[in-house]
């Protein structure tokens, strides 16, 4: 069942002892709490591991203005994007140079492929994700309401747990990665 960020919001202040709520604006603590730290946490834990369900590939449109030193080209960076993972050149999502500066990346190259984690909606957020942005929500949400550093620690250690577990589940959904253009590899061939 998709979570409104409401729900998620509730179900985490549910896991701390609080009341849940229906709004960002009902003008209770709880509400100001998660409405401040919501957006904030989400993205900072969707930043933190490259989640099957919030990477994607993407070419990218070049700028006019090249930038000033370093680089030749400079390309915009999608509306959704929160961390860059590979660059490539056409045709390949990764082994380029490049970097990220003033909200732009920047390369050598003519043509860019940009592999990336991007903002999905959270209706997109499977189960176990769900289950570890709640218990890092209840942990961020446990000292601005409960006053409680003990308690807050606690909740942070359980969240860590329930990071681990979203990580090995989502990295059962895809090949495992090998060694490519290795030489010890390649002289045992």
């Amino acid at each position: 069942m998709a979570l409104t960020p409401i729900a998620l919001c509730s179900r985490a202040l549910i896991k701390l002892g609080a009341r849940p709520i229906a709004s960002f604006v009902e003008g209770t603590v709880e509400s100001q709490v998660a409405a401040a730290l919501f957006a904030s946490v989400r993205d900072a834990l969707i930043s933190a591991h490259p989640w099957s369900f919030a990477t994607a590939q993407t070419t990218l449109a070049r700028l006019a203005t090249p930038p000033v030193a370093d680089h030749r080209n400079a390309f915009q960076l999608p509306a959704d994007f929160l961390r860059a993972l590979s660059v490539g050149g056409a045709g390949r999502g990764r082994g380029a140079e490049y970097r990220i500066a003033e909200a732009t990346l920047q390369t050598d190259l003519d043509e860019v492929v940009l592999s990336y984690i991007f903002r999905p909606d959270e209706s997109a957020f499977p189960p176990f994700f769900d289950s570890v942005l709640i218990a890092t929500l209840a942990a961020e949400f446990c000292l601005p309401i409960t006053e409680s550093t003990s308690r807050a620690e606690l909740l942070h250690k359980l969240a860590d747990g329930e990071f681990r577990r979203a990580r090995l589940i989502d990295a059962q959904q895809d090949t495992p990665g090998r060694v490519e253009d290795f030489t010890l590899v390649e002289v045992r061939r």
